[in-house]
């Protein structure tokens, strides 16, 4: 459970008013106006807590929970010990995510500006928005209605975001047009130059980067991510894509809606994703290449090829996921012939 020092509960709420958040169907014990004041594990869960039961592999942590209401699946209700009221939901896990942030939305600073902040008198604010401290707002920029700003951070000339994003401490964002509702954790960076620049014997000769950042509604980028400016063509994350911890997306890149990228993955530039793209933590994308529509692309893979919609990679190179796991097989016997 949530330690009350960092968070703070809302609610309470009672399971009516979270079943008809989510979707669910009332069941089990039935009772719908059971009153619930916080979420919790399976393990932990008391009878004021709602919990969840996602993976089969918990169905005993599930028959011994003592929480008063749980998200389950239909075709696993009758594992639920007696007295609990059931949330009854074909995906449990995205039931209970709505839950939890109904009962912890994301925080949000007062409105106002901090005193120490720095804000050019060209900058547009909309109503309700929040500026911390030391927070440096360049000429031109327009902030949407809602938007907090973390302490520190600095948004540069010309930069255009929308409606209630959360730029969290220690960011900078410029040449960067942001939708609404997006994310950016401590020390992301965004709209810095690309790694672009001609080479020749008598030094490299750098290319001015002349594109820009388009970041859709509903992004989030995790912390000290980067994402490069375009070099001329813009760099693109769409809708609703999620992007973890440490990710490096260079100049011209493409996100389509929803991609996901795990820690320390990384895309060369002018690669293109579809949309649903998945990449696994510490994959590398070669440049140039482009990735269809639910792409997957498992950890530690280097993807030297571009992939057509619906496929899967791994290893390094990448190739189908299905050979990789006979290559890796086979040198798993080959090497224990050897020790023997």
């Amino acid at each position: 459970m949530a330690d009350p020092r960092f968070f703070r509960a809302a609610g309470p709420f009672t399971v009516a008013e979270l079943a008809h958040l989510t979707g669910a169907e009332i069941g089990g014990a039935g009772q719908s106006g059971l009153s619930i004041g916080d979420v919790a594990p399976l393990d932990v869960a008391g009878s004021a807590h709602v919990t969840f039961l996602a993976n089969p592999k918990y169905a005993a942590a599930f028959g011994a929970s003592k929480a008063g209401a749980a998200f389950v699946h239909p075709d696993q209700a009758h594992k639920a010990p007696a007295g609990m009221t059931l949330l009854l939901t074909a995906n449990p896990y995205i039931a209970f995510a709505r839950a939890a942030r109904r009962f912890y939305p994301a925080p949000r600073s007062p409105a106002g500006i901090a005193p120490s902040a720095v804000v050019d008198p060209t900058a547009v604010l909309g109503e309700g928005v929040a500026i911390a401290p030391h927070v440096v707002i360049g000429a031109r920029v327009e902030i949407g209605a809602g938007t907090s700003i973390g302490a520190n951070s600095v948004i540069g000339d010309g930069c255009i975001i929308g409606r209630d994003c959360l730029i969290e401490a220690n960011v900078t964002v410029s040449h960067c047009l942001m939708g609404d509702r997006v994310t950016l954790y401590p020390g992301v960076r965004v709209g810095q130059d690309g790694f672009g620049f001609a080479m020749d014997p008598s030094g490299h000769v750098k290319i001015p980067q002349l594109g820009r950042v388009r970041i859709g509604d509903d992004v989030e980028i995790g912390a000290n991510s980067t994402v490069d400016r375009g070099a001329g063509p813009d760099t693109v994350i769409g809708a609703g894509s999620m992007i973890d911890n440490l990710v490096q997306i260079a100049h011209n890149v493409v996100l389509g809606r929803g991609c996901v990228m795990v820690a320390q993955s990384g895309i060369s530039g002018s690669s293109r994703l579809g949309d649903f793209v998945t990449v696994g933590g510490q994959a590398g994308i070669t440049g140039h290449l482009s990735l269809g529509d639910g792409v997957r692309v498992g950890g530690q893979s280097g993807v030297t090829r571009d992939v057509p919609a619906g496929g899967a990679v791994g290893g390094s190179p990448a190739v189908p996921i299905l050979q990789w796991h006979r290559q890796t097989a086979v040198l798993n016997r080959m090497t224990r012939k050897k020790d023997q």
